[in-house]
């Protein structure tokens, strides 16, 4: 997808964050369990799995550039609830107890004329 495309449509440069994302959390190793979870408490945009078996709730943040701040400013504390909730739900519905767990978020940004920069934070937040 072009630059001038993504640009003019929000949810078209959101799902190509999270496939950029998926993509370079992949070349780290880490599997992919599910895209998009989503129940009423929330949703999760990537859960996926690491070497050492911890399940990592993944939330990608995809912007066109950093002129209204720094994208991290979008991880409110409602979000985190929101994401704790959803994360627990997952767990809840897939039988999943005693695995290590994490939330990390990811920055995706676009950019001007430079490749698109990734800025990952792993454990970026305890609930």
């Amino acid at each position: 997808m072009n630059r001038p495309g993504l640009l003019a449509d929000r949810k078209l440069l959101g799902r190509w964050g999270e496939k950029r994302c998926e993509k370079f959390l992949k070349r780290k190793g880490l599997k992919t369990l599910t895209r998009n979870f989503s129940c009423k408490t929330g949703e999760i945009d990537l859960i996926m799995v690491d070497a050492d078996r911890t399940i990592v709730f993944v939330e990608v943040k995809t912007r066109a550039d950093e002129s209204f701040g720094p994208s991290e400013s979008a991880i409110t504390t409602g979000k985190k609830t929101r994401l704790t909730r959803a994360a627990r739900y997952f767990l809840v519905t897939n039988e999943i107890e005693d695995r290590p767990l994490r939330f990390d978020v990811v920055m995706v940004i676009l950019g001007e004329k430079a490749p698109p920069q990734i800025r990952h934070y792993e454990n970026a937040f305890v609930p």
